[in-house]
């Protein structure tokens, strides 16, 4: 049966994102909350004082404001649905909870743009906007952790909004799109709506405007940190993006295509139908991982389980191809033929790729994690047919550039950010090199167009903006790796000290012990050849 089903449509809403929703990123860099100087200033107001409170000339209000006491270790989860918690003290702070443009839809249902502004008792004078999920549809706590270390954006000292972008509902339920106002707040409108009332609810509460901005997310919520230094150019200072959902019609389109390589040849299940997930056994899917490192991982002047040295990494799975019977120390041709084409990307009958190849990386059979490996799922989206048996993908490209709501959300192709990068703003882009739904290939696409579009590579690289891959990483965390890192304090400190960061520190569970840098691309964390192997200071970006 053909699969032609709306992939834009599906991808457009689907923006994966639970980027937001598994972080608590990350074991410290050296010197994490470094940057983190300024005075403590205390508020103007009591917190009571807020609640009702309305921004002029706006459909802003403080709904509730309510103090919150000093949160212990280990106590305040960052996503409620994930048993990860903060690993420091939170601060007392004041929380501000309100609404924008409140109304009533074409649909009957209540919309507006849901908020939370957390305001600490002693705040250091900068705000940060948190970005979602998903499809959003709640208010996270605002904390501001990702990609933040062990140590929050809240616990530093920082004002931080949340938002749930102008609807309510589940992760992935895309009902709010049938709502015109509530697909434009996705889209981008709650961006900008968001940023003016958190920052003059900020300036309220503590007399002051905040003397710098700063954005961090990932999936969706990297996205929106694009939404922000392409829209809002004048808005932010510092954005740190993660693994950004900047085009989901092409890169389910990637999906599609790697599931319907993977299904051709899939065993079937009681009802006949094809079973992806099981293409390959969990041994083959060992094999193939155990033949990536065997091919990849000493490139980078030490065989430790991780790849640093992309670029050099030229595997190719024909080397596992049976000569004989099967056994479960080959795979059969049809199953390396298979690999080959999945991993490829999708191209049109024109010969344009479509969505880039995803890479040969030491996470691609993960287990066990919150986002499995594109092999264990067999390249399933999380929204969508879950098998596709054949493809056109021709039809489904025609259905992405057809669709409204796909060209609104997608930030892939804005690139001209001069004016964001001519008042000193910074964005560090990460991406994990084993993310099963986003190509960090697509990341580093982009990176080097908007470079080209923004002054140059080597200007751009050197004043303004770098990306970071992390080997072994799935989408936004988890796997056997170091994903574990503080690049809050990066771009605080380029911004504000004009520290260029090289590279970061990554640690991780996996590697209790062990510490790698994170060097800004092209380069890449290269062993010296001395001293102890497990330790970052052993390492040179290349």
């Amino acid at each position: 049966m053909k699969q032609t089903r709306n992939v834009a449509l599906d991808c457009a809403m689907v923006c994966l994102a639970l980027g937001a929703v598994s972080m608590i990123a990350i074991s410290p860099a050296s010197g994490e909350g470094s940057s983190d100087s300024s005075p403590n200033i205390a508020p103007a107001l009591k917190c009571v004082d807020l609640t009702g409170w309305k921004l002029p000339g706006s459909t802003a209000v403080v709904t509730k404001a309510q103090e919150v006491p000093e949160a212990a270790p280990g106590t305040v989860q960052p996503n409620p649905s994930a048993p990860a918690t903060v690993s420091v003290a939170l601060p007392p702070n004041c929380r501000a909870d309100g609404v924008i443009d409140q109304r009533v839809g074409v649909d009957g249902k209540s919309y507006a743009i849901g908020f939370a502004v957390a305001l600490p008792d002693r705040w250091n004078g900068r705000f940060l906007y948190q970005g979602g999920g998903g499809l959003n549809g709640s208010i996270r706590p605002p904390l501001g952790s990702q990609a933040a270390g062990e140590v929050p954006a809240l616990a530093r000292g920082f004002a931080v909004v949340s938002t749930d972008s102008g609807h309510q509902g589940a992760v992935f339920d895309a009902s709010f799109l049938k709502d015109q106002e509530a697909a434009l707040n996705f889209a981008h409108a709650s961006v900008g709506k968001v940023t003016i009332a958190a920052k003059a609810i900020v300036a309220h509460y503590y007399g002051q405007r905040p003397k710098r901005s700063y954005f961090t997310g990932c999936s969706t919520g990297g996205r929106e940190g694009m939404v922000a230094s392409a829209r809002h150019p004048e808005e932010f200072d510092g954005i740190v993006a993660g693994a950004p959902a900047m085009r989901t019609g092409n890169s389910n389109i990637g999906l599609a295509w790697a599931n319907a390589a993977f299904s051709q040849i899939a065993p079937k299940d009681a009802s006949g139908k094809r079973e992806p997930a099981k293409t390959f056994s969990t041994a083959e899917r060992k094999l193939v991982t155990d033949a990536i490192l065997d091919a990849c991982d000493a490139k980078d002047g030490i065989k430790d389980g991780m790849i640093f040295d992309g670029k050099a990494c030229q595997f190719d799975p024909a080397v596992l191809t049976c000569h004989g019977a099967k056994t479960d120390s080959c795979l059969a041709p049809q199953q390396v033929d298979a690999l080959k084409k999945a991993f490829a990307g999708p191209k049109n009958s024109r010969g344009t790729q479509v969505y880039p190849a995803f890479p040969w990386d030491s996470g691609v059979a993960a287990e066990g994690v919150s986002i499995p490996g594109i092999l264990t799922t067999g390249a399933r989206s999380p929204v969508g047919p879950p098998i596709w048996e054949s493809i056109n993908v021709d039809q489904l490209e025609d259905r992405v550039a057809a669709s409204g709501m796909e060209r609104l959300t997608n930030t892939a192709y804005w690139t001209n950010l001069t004016s964001f990068f001519g008042h000193g703003g910074k964005i560090l882009f990460y991406h994990g090199s084993s993310d099963p739904w986003f190509s960090a290939l697509d990341t580093v696409n982009y990176y080097e167009r908007m470079a080209a579009d923004s002054g140059g590579m080597e200007q751009v690289r050197e004043k303004s903006s770098r990306v970071y891959l992390v080997p072994g990483m799935g989408h936004c965390s988890s796997g056997a790796t170091l994903e574990r890192f503080d690049l809050l304090s990066a771009v605080v400190n380029w911004v504000e000290e004009d520290k260029a960061p090289d590279s970061v520190v990554a640690t991780g569970p996996a590697f209790p012990g062990r510490s790698r840098p994170l060097c800004a691309y092209p380069q890449h964390a290269q062993f010296k050849g001395q001293g102890d192997p497990e330790s970052a200071a052993s390492f040179e970006c290349k």
